[in-house]
């Protein structure tokens, strides 16, 4: 084993294990000093392969420390941070386990420099993420955590698999690295595919709207940070310049949108949102170049700020008013003008609006795409930015904060700014998107390669500003079309949940008469048969086995009773009789030696 290396999880699974005896009055103080002290060894880490132990054969790295794992571990341990404080308010110390188990896992398998350890943080990430969704407490939370523990536990095979495949092709090195992306094998297709479903790449992605939808307040702002951008990280790791990721990418920008628009619970918006916005970085992975990279890396870092801002914006509402849909809220710029401020800066950040994160970070993505000719691309994610503005720049304030106030007398009481620590936590998050908008040099800084991108050119500007423009005029021309109604979008989801009502109807239905069927026969038949055979055997162990027992016991303690008698109590003539019948009985032997 090397010399000990102090990883950034230990501390967060050390201050979560410790957490609930810690004091009530210490409490909020533990809690913000742990996501501090992990944000600073974090940023303090030291470029080279640290943690290595041996483990039979294999030798495992905890801390694999780069460009590429750096900048998502800065950012994750950020979040780390901004997210407790959010969640400060929070009496049930379980769910600030949960997620600080949840935070731990997404940065082991960021710093795991093998396969094997990669694994085990991948699992500790999907085990710890399911009870953010089950502490809100309700059916729709307990039935949306079983399906997302069921699908990632599906995911975690599927990656399982691969690595022990992989093990078998390479000799043993299981080294986390780029796979062959040209002639992938089957360990390497088994291996994307756990990648992707954490990615939640259709159609692979139903367990995100299901479960962020459903999720604590505090719970989604972690679960949207977390899982999908860590799924990045392992793509930008492992799968750089693989092709079939630029369409797959592309199909998710498109494929978020749409159903985003069709949404009437902000959380799951913007739930459906994450796959289009991951889509934009999937796709970077498939372009591959070290510009794209760049730009994967740099809109994972940016969406991490404004996504984790707008669902703490929608989990603020929830929070204070217990209603997330649009046709159930509306008006509430006089009573929370603080959070839709901050809100509304989280939907210009995602829109790609100038001065703002998601306008140096996006474009960097659609260059490369242009740079490598790859035209239509590029113009499909141009439109895909184009629906961003649309329904999380315009629909989500909109229809919360003004338009037709629907909420009821009960909502509209209760609404109210949250609580001063979820305040701060907005306040940090807005202050960081407008700081990258205005300062992309410090973002471009920290990316794996060298960055040499201008994203405030006229053209890029004024092209950005005519597209945002025109969606807005179109979004206040067609408003009446675009009112929330009260349905229910069906997406891929079906099939599993009515799989699943399939499958429960086989259990209740042939498969417990089959069952039926066996118990009575085993009453019956089964039942009687081994009675019988009990039976039988008793009478053989009394009969036969008892009494060959019994008669070689016996005979024994007549030959011992016999010898017994011919002792005399002389020790003399003990020896002598003994001699006497040593010698009978070789003489015996001889003789019928010689007779044959």
């Amino acid at each position: 084993m090397s010399e000990f290396w102090l990883h950034p999880s230990l501390l967060l699974l050390v201050g979560a294990a410790l957490l609930p005896l810690v004091p009530r009055p210490a409490k909020k103080a533990w809690l913000l000093l742990i996501p501090i002290l992990v944000f600073a060894r974090t940023a303090g880490l030291s470029t080279g392969n640290h943690g290595a132990v041996r483990f039979l054969e294999w030798t495992l790295v905890f801390g694999r420390v780069d460009g590429l794992s750096q900048v998502f571990g800065f950012i994750m341990a950020l979040m780390c941070g901004v997210g407790t404080l959010y969640g400060l308010h929070v009496r049930d110390d379980a769910e600030h386990v949960a997620a600080w188990t949840y935070v731990a896992g997404s940065l082991g398998a960021i710093y795991a420099g093998d396969y094997l350890t990669l694994f085990l943080f991948w699992e500790l990430m999907a085990l710890a993420s399911v009870f953010l969704v089950w502490f809100r407490r309700r059916d729709g939370s307990n039935a949306a955590g079983l399906r997302y523990f069921l699908v990632h536990t599906a995911g975690g095979l599927s990656l399982l698999s691969g690595i022990v495949l992989l093990g078998r092709e390479t000799g043993g090195d299981l080294t986390f690295g780029r796979l062959d992306v040209a002639h992938p094998s089957l360990a390497a297709v088994l291996i994307l595919i756990g990648f992707l479903l954490n990615a939640a790449v259709p159609p692979l992605h139903a367990w995100l709207p299901d479960a962020y939808g459903e999720a604590t307040p505090n719970g989604s702002v972690f679960l949207c940070a977390f899982t999908t951008k860590t799924a990045v990280y392992a793509l930008c790791r492992g799968f750089a310049g693989m092709e079939i990721l630029v369409p797959l990418g592309v199909a998710m920008a498109l494929y978020g949108v749409v159903y985003a628009v069709l949404e009437n619970d902000c959380r799951r918006l913007l739930a459906y949102h994450i796959i289009s916005q991951v889509g934009y970085m999937v796709a970077g992975v498939g372009i591959g170049t070290q510009m794209a990279i760049n730009g994967a890396c740099a809109h994972a870092f940016a969406h991490i700020l404004y996504k984790g801002l707008l669902f703490m914006g929608c989990g603020a509402v929830l929070h204070m008013t217990g209603r997330s849909k649009f046709t159930e809220l509306g008006g509430l710029y006089r009573r929370m003008p603080w959070t839709f401020l901050f809100t509304l800066i989280g939907g210009l950040s995602i829109s790609a609006f100038p001065l703002f994160s998601g306008f140096v970070s996006k474009s960097m993505i659609v260059a490369a795409g242009f740079e490598e000719h790859r035209l239509g691309a590029g113009y499909l994610l141009m439109l895909a930015s184009v629906g961003t503005f649309l329904h999380t720049g315009l629909k989500v304030p909109y229809f919360i904060w003004f338009g037709e106030k629907r909420c009821s007398e009960e909502t509209w009481e209760r609404a109210a700014e949250p609580p001063w620590n979820m305040m701060a936590a907005m306040i940090m998050a807005s202050v960081l998107c407008v700081f990258i908008g205005c300062r992309p040099g410090w973002l471009y800084g920290m990316l794996p390669h060298p960055a040499e991108y201008e994203p405030y050119t006229a053209y890029h500007v004024s092209e950005t500003l005519l597209a945002l423009l025109f969606t807005a005029v179109g979004f206040f021309l067609l408003i009446r079309k675009l009112a929330p109604e009260a349905t229910i979008s069906v997406d891929l989801d079906w099939f599993y949940r009515k799989g699943g009502l399939l499958v429960l109807r086989c259990i209740r239905g042939p498969l417990q008469a089959i069952d039926d069927w066996v118990g009575r026969w085993y009453r019956t038949g089964g039942l009687g048969s081994v009675r019988g055979s009990a039976r039988g055997v008793a009478w053989f162990d009394g009969r036969v086995v008892d009494a060959l027992v019994d008669g070689v016991g016996g005979a024994v303690r007549g030959v011992g009773g016999w010898l017994r008698g011919l002792q005399r109590g002389s020790i003399q003539e003990t020896l002598l009789l003994a001699l006497g019948l040593a010698t009978v009985v070789v003489m015996v032997g001889f003789l019928l030696l010689r007779g044959h």
